[in-house]
């Protein structure tokens, strides 16, 4: 084969790469506006799965819109942060969980004995939901995060009014493995999870994630979840992640706030 010959053959794969990777770096930058529409779709269903707002067929925008309400909470003090201060990241429209963790300015490390969920680091604002029937707080819907086994998981936690009672939860992505791990998925599991109690009366995080089945008899059944048959490193990280949100280094400032003004309320009623 000539010179000539082979550089014309080098020109040609030279050209069709470039004109293909136009294309690709076209269609992928065309197509991220509509994905980012599509997770944040996605955010929403999963606010209404654990607020069981959820069914077929609805309009999940207009239902999140009518019956849900978003604010940002400071999670060190536990207060709702003034609308006032709000800013292009700190505003439930467009927050981020996952850009805030590894944001500087608006994250914090968790030290190492602390780290139960094995996250690392954590946002020191968090986007909460709130599902509302004629101006009351029927749900508080909290997101979560935590290392299963193989990969983060990202989720909400749903609990009613009283800030007590579990009310529903469920994950948007993860990377666990398919029928074992992969079965926090499974709508059975989730169920499972609905009626039990988060906290003690003296407000101690109760609720654990064990190994094997609940025992119904047992006195502390109302505080125990079934652990994921098959997988108990990823039990483990469920078990840990949610004691972790629900704990002093999470939401336990707000949720003690919240109680506290509920209480008030209470008493001059």
């Amino acid at each position: 084969m000539s010179n000539d010959s082979t550089k014309k053959m080098v020109t040609v794969a030279l050209g069709v790469c470039l004109v293909c990777s136009i294309l690709v770096s076209t269609a992928a930058v065309s197509l991220n506006g509509r994905q980012e529409k599509n997770k944040e779709r996605d955010k929403i269903k999963n606010i209404l799965i654990a607020g069981e707002l959820m069914e077929e067929g609805i309009d999940v925008k207009a239902i999140f819109d009518n019956r849900v309400k978003s604010a940002i909470i400071n999670l060190q003090n536990g207060e709702f942060l003034p609308e006032s201060d709000y800013n292009a990241r700190l505003n439930p429209k467009t927050y981020n969980l996952k850009v805030m963790a590894d944001d500087p300015q608006y994250s914090m490390t968790i030290p190492a004995e602390k780290d139960i969920a094995r996250i690392q680091k954590m946002p020191k604002y968090m986007a909460i939901y709130m599902v509302n029937v004629n101006d009351q707080v029927e749900k508080y819907i909290l997101p979560i995060y935590g290392k299963g086994l193989w990969s983060t998981l990202y989720g909400f936690l749903a609990l009613g009014s009283d800030l007590r009672t579990i009310e529903g939860i469920t994950f948007y992505e993860h990377g666990e493995t398919p029928g074992l791990g992969g079965e926090v998925d499974n709508p059975r599991w989730k169920e499972i999870w609905k009626g039990k109690q988060a906290f003690r009366d003296n407000g101690e995080v109760a609720i654990t994630v064990i190994k094997g089945q609940v025992d119904p008899d047992d006195p502390d059944a109302r505080y125990e979840v079934d652990g994921l048959s098959g997988s108990t490193l990823t039990t483990r990280g469920l078990d840990a992640m949610v004691r972790f949100w629900l704990g002093d280094d999470g939401y336990g400032p707000f949720i003690r706030q919240q109680r506290i003004q509920e209480e008030g309320i209470n008493e001059q009623g």
